[in-house]
């Protein structure tokens, strides 16, 4: 253990002082089994907190900083290095956020032992980051030798600056705060002043704000040694170096004055007058708008009003029937500040029509609600319901729960902690909310909203300003490239080659290896107890012992079923019951029916087993008083799309009722053609704000190229919606008959006995009758039947999907600046092939924070981000560019890396191979991290991948010996085809403006090219949009 001169501190429940730290406040939420306790630096003023669990002007410069802070330290000068170490340590690397008035380093690691051994280089990087001018030029902005701008943070806010949210936003905080107050900033940076951007200014702002004083340590999770490890590491090897920059100060140095507590920030009444302003966003498609109005609420440590604005905002959009989600869609939320919290509210997809006077019409309906008085009985249910959400979330991420309460409190609570215990014991405000009358209720609504002044701020669609922005960025970099001269222009180039050059300078092995990858058995796993009924008999899962207590639970409890059921036991306050069932036999034309299915699934008539009628009102109301969490959706996170999923989670008190949900709502809904006509509506209002982003439009056009008619996926994409959808709500309007119909065949092809399954994961044991409940309500429907395997996305491919040569289709997309781009060539198919450990080592070691492609592409200011992907279920491997500023480029620099590494001119080190094998257990880790995750993964394993349990964790064995012969091997049989027209497709959204260079160039690679434009025509079509589309080969050049 770390010693202090000699002498080893020894902390516990009782001690208020160790070494320089006193303690400020410990809170125990004994309702959560959380310890959180704040210590203080006597000598250097860092703020240290452990929360303990069982398991001013637009130039940038906070935004920038935070990408500097990662370019390397003081104490170890090389660039990256900090993510090198993390990769070690069973982490994926390190992270950050900038907010308006903080910015967040993260680093999340699996176990302690790397955490601990990371945590003085991480602060090192923080505090005395080594900001040189050349990493300025790659990570935050540069000119490039054809006179464009680029670097990773331009990029980033090229992607954002025009788009609405950020216009929008801007404006508003414009609006709000005075001249002087750090919160009109765009503390990511506006592209105009990122231009003009020193790398002198970003020292300025770090000498600044960038002292221990000034700075919080959160950590959160089990510590091995408990806090005081934490506290030993920070005293021996951190405060130190602090003091050694003579920043041995205090906690408050003279002339020291808290930002935004005691700075112009904090200078801010109330909004005295209502304010409307109109902001225009590029955009072709001028049929819907966007609203954004802001109120001021509470003080921030007003913690009862604050939550009871929560939850008024729960009751008032959470569900169908809530007052305000009738007819758009409504999303409230709360931004912290130091006088008084801000409260937008932003309504997305209005009608152009309805737009300019939308303000009015939601205060008014405000207005009516306060009149007419709340509905205490759907009051009660939401704030039962947002407990029982709250102790889920407490659950599954403490840390992630907690963690914006703790900065919060470091932002704007007292420095003595006395606001901490009443900002993180959350729970007791639900108890005094049930006190409430109706009448507090509308007081709270009419205080805050309905009498209270607003800024709102009206974003109007623009076709004109899309050609404006165009022809303004056109010309702009005529005038630069003119002003700079070829002279210029090569010296840019120049500077730009000689700062990738010092970044390429290598780290010491020895740095790299002094940091010992731990040991994977310091990792603890949550245990998963599997049982599952396969229609005839019960089957423990490979690796549970006979005598499980599960396997005994569900015998105890009634016959064998007559179908497949997967039991999946964790240690948990909750049971979750999920319904997997197989879309391969429906018909393709029903395909983009589903999407209306699923959001018209929960708000459905219904006609219940027991012969009782309910209105949709009546089972979003009883769903909500009974469940946690209910959901319908397309499998699970992005996979097994060919499987519409259905899932609830509970207490365990409710399985049994939620059950019979489940054959209720998927049996006995009742397609009543008024509610289809809603959901289909407000799936139509999506899909303009959808249009506008660029990785959504680039998945629609992937889905596109590779896919066939049978790929629900497809069907479900952004453009075929975009024209089924109108379509859909003027057959609901025509023939209504025929649609019902339709989802009629839709169900029955969905609940076809052959391809269903159920599983329940959570608390399985604390379940009175975890099987018998199923014949009760299954056996009737499920008599049983052969059960027909996963239909898997591989079966859906096209042509061009199975032999991807060749192809480049390249969109211009008017409300976007940089490119999002995909390569696709052929890869691995299936979950247990005996090449994968070696190919995802391979892409371990190509994505890594800091390694090939993060320093080839993003280390070169090309674009945000890039990465290669494979998608075992398609059998695909696809290279991706998001946010680029120069796509082709990026592919040239990315083609040098691999054929180097493939060809040996680049060597493969051991130490960054050892790191790769490191963060994969990281990511294994973390894919199973929380009990309902755990016992999920178990479920997808044996059912879904057909694979053993805890398949993951023995192929960890299989990860470890992987050697660089087979990562060389793999990188040239999967890696290296897609960088070959030969053997790959490339799919490219961009600005119009990019649109023709991009196509030349890859027909200079022999690509054939299609080149299209999402507009608005004259011709256009029911949904509004029209894409023209020309075609030109390499071939024929």
């Amino acid at each position: 253990m770390p010693t202090l001169n000699g002498v080893s501190p020894v902390l516990d429940s009782s001690s208020r002082v160790f070494a320089n730290f006193d303690l400020i406040k410990r809170i125990q939420l004994d309702n959560a089994g959380i310890v959180v306790t704040k210590w203080q630096s006597r000598i250097t003023g860092l703020t240290v907190v452990h929360l303990d669990y069982e398991v001013f002007d637009d130039s940038g410069c906070p935004h920038t900083l935070e990408h500097l802070v990662f370019m390397g330290s003081e104490k170890y000068p090389y660039k990256g290095i900090i993510d090198h170490l993390a990769n070690r340590g069973f982490s994926n690397g390190t992270n950050a956020w900038t907010d308006n008035d903080h910015t967040a380093y993260t680093s999340s690691t699996a176990g302690d032992q790397g955490f601990l051994q990371l945590l003085p280089v991480f602060l090192d990087h923080i505090l005395y980051p080594s900001m040189t001018k050349a990493s300025f030029l790659t990570e935050v902005h540069h000119i490039n030798g054809r006179g464009e701008d680029a670097g990773v943070v331009y990029s980033e806010m090229q992607g954002r600056q025009n788009t609405s949210a950020d216009l929008m936003a801007l404006c508003s905080q414009r609006t709000l705060y005075p001249v002087g107050s750090a919160y009109r900033s765009e503390t990511g940076g506006l592209m105009e002043a990122l231009r003009k951007l020193t790398v002198e200014q970003i020292h300025k702002y770090h000498g600044m704000y960038y002292v221990p004083h000034n700075l919080s340590l959160i950590v959160t999770g089990k510590l091995s040694s408990g806090t005081q490890s934490l506290l030993s590491v920070v005293q021996d090897k951190v405060e130190p170096i602090i003091i050694a920059h003579g920043q041995d100060r205090g906690p408050r140095p003279e002339g020291w004055k808290r930002p935004f507590m005691e700075t112009p920030s904090a200078k801010r009444g109330l909004i005295e007058q209502t304010v409307k302003k109109i902001v225009e966003f590029p955009e072709k498609d001028e049929s819907q708008g966007e609203l954004l109005i802001t109120f001021t609420g509470p003080p921030p440590m007003h913690f009862l009003d604050r939550k009871a604005l929560d939850i008024l905002s729960t009751y008032l959009t959470s569900s169908p029937v809530a007052p305000l989600n009738k007819d758009s869609y409504i999303y409230f939320s709360e931004d912290t500040r130091a006088t008084m919290v801000d409260l937008p509210i932003y309504i997305g997809s209005i009608p152009i029509e309805h737009l300019d006077r939308f303000d009015e019409k939601l205060v008014a309906s405000l207005r009516r609600i306060a009149q007419e008085g709340i509905d205490m009985g759907r009051m009660s249910v939401v704030i039962n319901r947002d407990e029982r959400q709250l102790r889920s979330k407490l659950e599954s991420a403490k840390g992630e729960t907690l963690s914006d309460t703790l900065i919060t409190d470091f932002l704007y609570g007292a420095p003595d902690g006395s606001d901490l215990s009443d900002a993180l014991d959350e729970m007791k405000y639900y108890d005094i909310l049930r006190t409430w009358s109706s009448g507090d209720w509308v007081n709270i609504l009419t205080k805050y909203f309905v009498d209270a002044n607003y800024v709102a701020i009206i974003g109007k669609p623009s076709a004109h300003l899309a050609e404006q922005l165009e022809k303004d960025e056109k010309a702009r970099l005529a005038v630069q490239i003119e002003k700079l001269g070829p002279e210029g222009l090569a010296q840019a180039e120049k500077d730009l080659e000689v700062a990738k050059q010092e970044h390429e300078k290598p780290i010491p092995k020895d740095i790299l290896t002094s940091f010992p990858v731990p040991d994977v058995k310091s990792i603890s796993w949550i245990p998963v107890e599997s049982a599952l009924e396969m229609g005839k008999s019960l089957e423990l899962a490979r690796g549970n012992a006979p005598e499980s207590s599960l396997a005994k639970h569900i015998e105890s409890d009634g016959s064998p079923l007559s179908m497949f059921v997967q039991y999946d036991h964790v240690k948990s306050d909750f049971v979750s019951i999920h319904a997997y069932f197989s879309l391969a036999n429906v018909p393709d034309r029903l395909r983009p029916y589903i999407s209306t299915y699923l959001a018209a699934f929960f708000a459905l008539p219904i006609k219940r087993v027991s012969g009782e009628y309910l209105s949709h009102e009546e089972v979003i109301n009883k769903l909500d008083d009974e469940t946690v969490a209910y959901e319908a959706a397309l499998g699970v996170s992005e996979k097994f799309s060919e499987v519409l999923r259905v899932t609830f989670k509970v207490q365990p008190e409710r399985y049994a009722s939620t059950v019979a949900w489940l054959r209720d709502l998927v049996w006995g809904a009742v397609f009543d053609k008024e509610r289809l006509h809603v959901s289909a509506a407000k799936v139509a209002q999506s899909l303009p704000e959808l249009r506008r982003d660029g990785g959504n439009v680039l998945s629609s056009i992937w889905f596109e190229s590779h896919f066939d008619k049978s790929s629900t996926s497809l069907a479900s994409a952004v453009l075929p919606q975009s024209e089924f959808v109108p379509k859909l709500i003027a057959e609901l309007r025509e023939t209504p008959e025929k649609v019902v119909s339709d989802f009629e065949e839709l169900r029955r092809c969905l609940t076809d006995p052959s391809g269903i399954r159920f599983s329940v994961t959570g608390n399985v044991l604390s379940v009175s009758k975890p099987r018998s409940i199923w014949a009760e309500y299954f056996g009737d429907l499920l008599p049983g039947s052969d059960l027909a395997p996963v239909k898997l996305t591989c079966q859906t491919l096209n042509e061009l999907g199975r032999n991807p040569v060749g192809k480049a289709t390249i969109v211009g997309l008017p409300t976007i600046e940089s490119s999002f781009v995909s390569h696709t060539a052929r890869g691995i198919q299936g979950f247990d092939h005996p090449e994968f450990p070696a190919l995802g080592v391979a892409l371990e070691i190509l994505n890594a924070a800091e390694s090939y492609l993060w320093r080839s592409v993003r280390g070169s200011g090309l674009a945000y981000g890039a990465y290669v992907t494979a998608d075992r279920e398609a059998g695909l491997l696809t290279f991706m560019l998001y946010r680029s500023s120069d796509s082709i480029t990026a592919f040239k620099e990315v083609s040098k890396v691999l054929t180097g590494l493939v060809e040996g001119t680049i060597e493969l080190e051991d130490t960054t191979l050892d790191a790769a094998k490191s963060s994969i257990v990281y990511g294994i880790a973390k894919n199973v991290a929380t009990p309902s995750a755990a016992a999920t993964n178990s479920f997808l394993d044996q059912a879904m991948r057909n694979l053993p349990q805890g398949y993951n964790l023995k192929l960890l064995e299989k990860y470890q010996a992987v050697s660089k012969h087979d990562v060389l091997t793999s990188l040239k049989k999967y890696v290296l085809p897609i960088l070959s027209s030969s053997s790959s497709t490339v799919v490219v959204v961009t600005a119009p403006s990019k649109a023709d260079q991009i196509a030349s160039d890859l027909e200079g690679y022999g690509f054939h090219t299609e080149k299209r434009t999402l507009e608005v025509g004259s011709d256009e079509d029911e949904d509004g949009s029209e894409c023209n589309s020309e075609i030109s080969s390499a071939a024929s050049q």
